[in-house]
């Protein structure tokens, strides 16, 4: 078997901030083929447009680590009502607004079914509290819909223009 990963960064991120290259290097070095592609219209773009493109970008199997941060989380929402993953983790993770910013990544509503379907135990690791709002309410909001594992800590939003949060070992210690 494969052993294959996907990070989605988040709004107005890249994959050179915060945690991502750290978490590709460390995942690289136990075996994974590691992607942490650069979508600069996340959360710009309509998720009824952009989403095709990027079922289209990857090749996503049962087998397949998916990784989302912010915005990216909630792009994760989106693939998982349609392809498998073997795990899921939704970091500052949101499935409603979180403020009063636009944010074209979320559906009106989700099919929480087919996202149960297709992934067994996701993670959602949210932050008491989250500049932006994506906060523990955020991830008790999903994980009451889908179950798993809900990970609350105090660290902001993970990793920010102004939050450094060049490592995170508690991401890397959960993916097998």
């Amino acid at each position: 078997m494969a052993l294959e990963a996907i990070i989605f960064h988040g709004t107005g991120g890249n994959p050179e901030v915060a945690w991502y290259p750290w978490l590709a290097k460390r995942l690289t070095a136990r075996g994974y083929t590691v992607e942490v592609p650069h979508y600069p219209t996340l959360n710009a773009e309509p998720i009824d447009t952009f989403l095709p493109k990027v079922l289209e970008a990857h090749t996503f199997t049962p087998e397949t680590v998916l990784v989302g941060h912010s915005g990216g989380a909630a792009l994760l929402l989106a693939i998982l009502e349609r392809v498998p993953a073997a795990k899921a983790f939704l970091v500052a993770g949101y499935c409603t607004p979180p403020n009063t910013s636009d944010e074209p990544v979320l559906r009106p509503s989700y099919d929480w079914d087919a996202i149960r379907a297709n992934v067994q135990d996701p993670y959602f690791i949210n932050s008491l509290k989250d500049p932006y709002g994506c906060d523990a309410a955020q991830g008790r909001a999903m994980f009451e819909r889908v179950g798993g594992t809900q990970i609350v800590r105090n660290d902001g939003h993970f990793g920010d223009y102004n939050q450094v949060y060049d490592e995170f070992p508690l991401l890397d210690s959960l993916i097998p």
